[in-house]
């Protein structure tokens, strides 16, 4: 990956989202961040601008005045974006709950959060978009596999697959990629299994991190992606 070049990334305080923004900008990419709590965001940009130049905004990608701000800052800094990853994500209601118990305010959470703020964002960025730019929707295994009390979560990544897919169609120019990181010992996956151990679940850095960097390195084509399939 080139140096120069700059990303955009929800979700980037902590997880998958901010092991991706650090190992960017260890490469000189310029980033733009955003993350719901402005504490740990604030920990995250101090970190990660130490590699490079870092503009981080507080804020739930559900409100539309807040992906403005982000539009906004690209024109400010008359950036161009090479890279977006939406990797903000809801898991639902903890514990998990099955559908016909899963509190209905909670299900317009998740399914705002995963799949309607995803298609909001790039509406409103696109015009700063680079003319190849990639696109990085981050998916899950519970977008094919039908696991109980994961409805909510599951069928929001599900219909985030095939928007993927949708817009790589509607711009074939991009590269377009639903990636599934599989597994991860994160905050939002001990949400899932609370008072369970998950330590036997690798870090983000350990094995999703190194895959997405491997997909975006080869520029492969539009699609979804697992760890298999990429390594």
């Amino acid at each position: 990956m080139k140096n120069n070049k700059t990303a955009l990334i929800t979700g980037a305080s902590r997880g998958l989202g901010y092991a991706l923004a650090l190992a960017l900008a260890k490469n000189g990419w310029q980033l733009l961040i955003n993350g719901r709590n402005a504490e740990t965001l604030l920990k995250a940009h101090n970190e990660l601008s130490k590699h490079t130049k870092v503009v981080a905004i507080s804020g739930d990608v559900r409100d539309e005045i807040h992906l403005l701000q982000l539009r906004n800052t690209l024109r400010d800094q008359q950036w161009q974006l090479d890279l977006v990853v939406n990797n903000a994500s809801a898991l639902g209601v903890s514990p998990l709950a099955s559908l016909l118990e899963h509190p209905v305010d909670n299900l317009h959470k998740v399914l705002h959060t995963n799949l309607i703020a995803p298609v909001s964002l790039l509406q409103k960025v696109q015009a700063h978009f680079t003319d190849q730019p990639t696109i990085i929707n981050i998916s899950s295994d519970a977008a094919v596999a039908a696991y109980p009390t994961w409805g909510a979560y599951s069928s929001s990544k599900a219909g985030l697959d095939h928007l993927s897919a949708i817009l790589a169609q509607e711009h074939p120019q991009w590269k377009v990629y639903a990636f599934d990181p599989g597994d991860m010992r994160t905050q939002m996956h001990q949400a899932a299994f609370p008072g369970e151990d998950i330590t036997d679940r690798p870090l983000p850095e350990e094995a999703a991190l190194p895959a997405l960097l491997r997909l975006l390195r080869a520029e492969a084509p539009s699609g979804r992606y697992t760890i298999d399939a990429v390594a």
